[in-house]
């Protein structure tokens, strides 16, 4: 594994591609993903908006909607669990 990473090729635990395979496709829309990807390093509501060219209230809307769909109780695991999915 450590050979063939060194060498520039690329290494997937077998258990997260296990994974991935199995959560099928990603129940977020675009937009969404997007938002959830911005809000994945901490940044605050504001700052999203600032970043994806929308209102806060709409960034909020777009949180919530994905918090839901993942089934995660914030949006900071709803972006570990969308991150592990691959989906963002």
């Amino acid at each position: 594994m450590v050979r063939t990473v060194h060498r520039g090729g690329r290494y997937v635990d077998p258990q997260l591609a296990a994974e991935a395979i199995s959560a099928g496709d990603s129940p977020l829309t675009p937009r969404e993903a997007d938002v959830l990807e911005l809000a994945a390093d901490g940044a605050p509501v504001d700052e999203i908006a600032e970043r994806a060219a929308l209102s806060p209230g709409t960034v909020r809307n777009y949180l919530s909607s994905a918090v839901a769909k993942v089934g995660a109780a914030n949006r900071h695991e709803a972006a570990r669990i969308a991150r592990r999915y691959g989906w963002i």
